[in-house]
């Protein structure tokens, strides 16, 4: 199958064409028709499936045609990042449409905002409380909205936004096409779903497991040696684009100190950095600038890199549903990448989790030559953890952990010089 068979408008020939696609992913052949035909649509798929353009080519082939300068498509999402990734396909799925689109988000000042719902921008890729506020203030209106779109609707209720998209969802017409996307569907998730959506067509990409095209590893370690086995890990990596992930604002921030003192083009995301930092943090790691990105979750969902080669877990995330959008990040496009997630005796139930999940063991992994087996620092003088310090830093003795054991070849590539 291609594109030509989904009989879209011929002007958006130009943006698929510039978007370099041939063969529709599978969520894309089975929600772009329904969403031609004007359905409601629930759509579960992995990240990194090609469900951005499953929702987006549909609302530009309405949009073409009927009244223009004036909000038609609104596109409610979880995070700023997110918003700026979505919007960036807009652009170029609309490239010679004459459609505009706009971001609408909090963190930087809303005059720009504002201006380009006067310009008359046709699309609005929103997150929630910034959008609220400007519906408030009168500057972004409704009334004329056609379709929207819930992305990453698990998310949201994770961030405690399902109260915020409420009170949006009462302010559309009710006559509108809705689409909702959500990788998992907690109890929340599907109320929201009954109270938004008219006799929704579901299309389900089979069970969320981890992309096929990553492979896992595990490095068990002390937790005071986490950062030292990190930086082992880079310096025999091929270090190009590397995610490494946190489960604190804190430790990505040390942690990226740690490594750029260590030799390394790093830098950071995560919700201490203004909106620019943040922005600027993105633009670097995506051109190649910085080879090593330290983040917490909030670049776990939406990050669409195609040439991250690894995804390093400094923590264990908290659920496997985190992991899965985590490892995400890797093995995009048709490539492969590997899965790195330091570990500590703490871990062993999500790895259970983990295995259960995938089916199989995980592999663990020992570096040749690391020597485990060093001693914690010392206890401070404050008799425990400094306050925001993380675990496992030499504030408190850890949990004695054995010498893990070698389990067969190490597959890090050589570090390219």
């Amino acid at each position: 199958m291609n594109f030509d068979q989904f009989h879209l408008d011929p002007r958006l020939k130009q943006g698929i064409n510039k978007a370099g696609y041939d063969v529709p992913t599978p969520i894309q052949q089975a929600a772009i028709p329904a969403a031609l035909r004007g359905r409601d649509i629930i759509g579960t798929a992995q990240t990194g499936t090609g469900k951005t353009a499953a929702f987006v080519l549909p609302i530009l082939n309405k949009l073409l045609n009927g009244q223009r300068n004036t909000p038609r498509a609104l596109i409610v999402t979880p995070t700023r990042e997110l918003a700026e990734q979505i919007n960036d396909v807009v652009k170029t799925l609309s490239a010679g449409t004459k459609l505009k689109s706009a971001t609408i988000y909090g963190g930087v000042g809303a005059n720009p905002q504002i201006q380009a719902l006067r310009n008359g921008a046709e699309i609005l890729v929103a997150c929630p409380g910034r959008l609220l506020d400007l519906i408030a203030q009168g500057h972004a209106k409704m009334a004329n909205i056609e379709i929207l779109v819930l992305d990453e609707a698990d998310r949201m209720f994770d961030m405690g936004f399902l109260p915020d998209v409420r009170r949006i969802v009462k302010a559309m017409p009710a006559k509108r096409q809705t689409m909702l996307f959500s990788a998992t569907f907690p109890p929340d998730v599907e109320l929201l779903a009954q109270q938004a959506l008219t006799q929704p067509q579901k299309i389900a990409m089979g069970i969320i497991k981890p992309a096929h095209t990553v492979t896992h590893a595990l490095y068990p370690v002390p937790p005071h040696l986490k950062s030292k086995l990190l930086i082992e890990l880079l310096k025999r990596t091929d270090t190009n684009s590397v995610l490494v992930f946190t489960r604190t604002k804190y430790r990505a921030q040390k942690v990226s100190q740690q490594i750029l003192r260590a030799g390394f083009k790093v830098t950071s995301l995560h919700g201490d950095r203004s909106q620019g930092q943040r922005q600027a943090a993105l633009k670097g790691f995506k051109s190649g600038h910085h080879d090593i990105m330290v983040a917490t979750d909030i670049a776990a969902r939406g990050l669409d890199i195609e040439t991250i080669s690894h995804v390093i877990n400094y923590d264990m995330p908290d659920t496997a549903d985190a992991y899965i959008h985590r490892i995400g990040r890797t093995g995009r496009a048709q490539r492969t990448g590997d899965a790195f997630t330091l570990v500590t005796p703490e871990d062993n139930d999500m790895i259970r989790t983990l295995e259960r999940i995938m089916g199989n063991p995980i592999k663990r992994e020992t570096l040749e030559g690391f020597d485990y087996t060093l001693p914690a620092p010392p206890r401070t003088d404050s008799g425990g953890r400094g306050r925001g310090a993380p675990r496992g830093d030499g504030h408190r003795p850890p949990k004695p952990a054995p010498t893990p054991k070698s389990y067969g070849r190490n597959r890090l590539a050589p570090r390219k010089k």
